[in-house]
């Protein structure tokens, strides 16, 4: 027989802008304090709020700007700026604005701020010697009023394009709310697109890469969705379902996300998540939220409507049984998936589930392995290395394996250790001891671990191991990086003379461990670098500071393990 046991929620309607959504939870938002951040009409975007990415939801949404930078940014309320960002990866550079209701929004990407926020970054940013930046600032130093231009849209950071990244905060919790609740308007009238539907044979075990699933076509468009060629699923033990689905606003939207997904049996809820506001601190959790070794192993984003034990989002609602469902044997059940967007457009899918004792399917037998449970501290040990696994790391129950293979052909001091395998994941990471060669010893300060990809997790030595904390499983082992990194310049060389020219730039590069530093100097004295990491390029743009005549430059490169390069030219300017 089915489990439906009701969790009592307060549900109420409220409008925005030209429609309504629905809001699970008991916050509601103000829905004339903002204007927009751009003037770009129509509005669209190229991702929305919540949509799944590698590792986390997207925490705002994505503007897009006709694949241009330049675009004015606007303070969408009265405010002040509360944080300034630069960063070499991320949002690149960023500002936060607190607002009087209670709100913060925040700008990412920026091309650059207004010349009053720029020159207050610049003199903290020569205070401080660093190009890298999180500065917090009180109300009194930057206010703002609305509709006020405080920068220009860019692609700095780890923008895979030009767009302004935009974001609504909870001023005192710092949660991540989602902006279409606020009645910032994005012209959409088009519903989800419902790609495929799967069942999970759970059979009453963890949900791992072992658990059974069947995959369904569904044909259908304009909201209206059905199962290709099945009018009746037969389901014996307990099952739980899953779903691939895709959203667009009008215009030149990208494939976004959606708002909420609903799965109904007998018209009743069982299962529901809206992705109204999330913690950054569970942003990870989007691992638990979908099936992750069906990413893994196909980039499929698959949407499970059953929630782990382990998972700390707070995104859903109406569940029975966490969605693990039992279906009494000879009895027909009617489901229905209804998937909304942030404008409230809705597409639904629906299906028989017939209760068959005989249609079964069994979980295949794991492979030998000790029991971690997902809510204690689990620790294993050998004679060459140490796993630590803290509580609110695991989302199942798992069986954890581990294995010794031989080392690798060069740069290793130590035996590969695979532990547990990358189709689990961690919400944030576990702690890695791996005992390392008597052979280390001159090099004990240059030791890391590194992966299988011989990609860099950190690390350093201590009473004979090397210690590191990587945030996924897989296949390790210890490393050593002696190379100091590379600085190749661009557009300068010894002796040129740099009149007329506006920056001086170089490309700047690790072999393993990754930039720790860069410092630049001249004729003895500090300057600003900006860099940025997804182009590798490192540039000093001239300031009336650099006179006419001959000058030194000094640039100082240092990764993390402390490997240092210097390079040295003459140039006039």
């Amino acid at each position: 027989m089915i489990r439906l046991h009701y969790i009592a929620l307060s549900l109420f309607l409220t409008s925005f802008t030209a429609s309504a959504q629905q809001i699970f939870s008991n916050n509601k938002y103000p829905l004339v304090d903002f204007r927009p951040p751009m003037d770009i009409t129509p509005a669209s975007l190229a991702g929305s709020f919540g949509e799944i990415r590698g590792n986390h939801f997207h925490s705002g949404m994505d503007y897009r700007t006709n694949q241009r930078e330049g675009y004015p940014v606007y303070a969408v309320a009265d405010g002040y700026v509360s944080r300034i960002r630069v960063q070499n990866g991320g949002f690149g550079q960023a500002l936060y604005l607190v607002h009087p209701n209670g709100y913060t929004t925040v700008y990412g990407h920026l091309q650059r701020f207004n010349p009053k926020i720029a020159q207050y970054t610049e003199k903290t940013q020569y205070a401080k010697k660093t190009f890298e930046l999180d500065e917090y600032l009180t109300s009194s130093i930057i206010p703002v009023h609305k509709g006020d231009l405080i920068a220009w849209s860019g692609n700095r950071g780890s923008s895979g394009g030009p767009h302004l990244h935009f974001e609504v905060r909870d001023s005192k919790t710092e949660a991540t709310i989602n902006p279409q609740l606020f009645g910032l308007d994005i012209p959409d009238n088009i519903p989800p697109v419902i790609h495929a539907m799967y069942v999970y044979r759970l059979n009453k075990k963890p949900f791992n890469e072992f658990t059974p699933k069947q995959y369904f076509q569904v044909l259908g468009a304009n909201g209206k969705y059905h199962l290709n060629q099945v009018s009746t699923i037969n389901l014996g033990e307990e099952a739980g379902f899953g779903i691939t689905v895709t959203d667009r606003g009008n215009g030149a939207s990208g494939t976004n996300g959606v708002y909420s997904i609903m799965l109904e049996v007998d018209g009743k809820p069982v299962y529901t998540s809206a992705l109204e506001r999330f913690s950054f601190d569970n942003s990870k959790a989007v691992n638990s939220h979908m099936d992750y070794p069906a990413y893994m192993n196909t980039k499929r984003v698959i949407q499970k409507s059953f929630v782990d034990p382990g998972n700390p989002l707070q995104i859903y609602f109406n569940l029975v049984n966490n969605g693990r469902l039992e279906f009494e044997d000879g009895k027909l059940y009617a489901l229905k998936y209804t998937v909304t967007d942030a404008k409230g457009n809705q597409s639904t899918l629906e299906f028989k589930v017939k209760g068959d004792g005989k249609a079964t399917i069994a979980t295949k037998d794991l492979p030998a392995g000790t029991l971690f449970p997902y809510n204690q501290n689990n620790e294993f040990n050998t004679n060459n290395v140490k796993v630590i696994i803290a509580p609110g790391n695991l989302y199942n129950d798992l069986n954890f394996t581990y294995a010794e293979k031989p080392r690798p052909a060069s740069n290793a001091f130590s035996a590969m250790h695979q532990i547990q395998n990358a189709l689990t994941p961690l919400h944030t990471g576990f702690e890695l001891w791996i005992k390392a060669d008597s052979s280390l010893s001159k090099y004990k300060d240059k030791a890391i671990i590194v992966n299988a990809n011989r990609a860099s997790q950190g690390g350093y030595f201590e009473n004979g191991y090397v210690k590191a904390k990587p945030r996924t499983f897989g296949t390790f082992f210890i490393a050593i990086d002696t190379i100091a990194p590379s600085i190749v310049p661009i557009n300068i060389s010894s002796g040129k003379n740099m009149a007329g020219l506006s920056k001086m730039t170089f490309k700047i590069s690790d072999n393993l461990s990754g930039l720790k530093s860069f410092n630049g100097y001249i004729d003895g004295k500090w300057v600003l670098m900006e860099f940025d990491a997804k182009t590798a390029t490192l540039w000093h743009s001239f300031t009336s500071q650099t006179a006419t005549g001959k000058h030194t430059l000094r640039l100082v490169v240092d990764d993390v393990k402390n490997n240092s390069k210097t390079l040295t030219i003459d140039f006039y300017k």
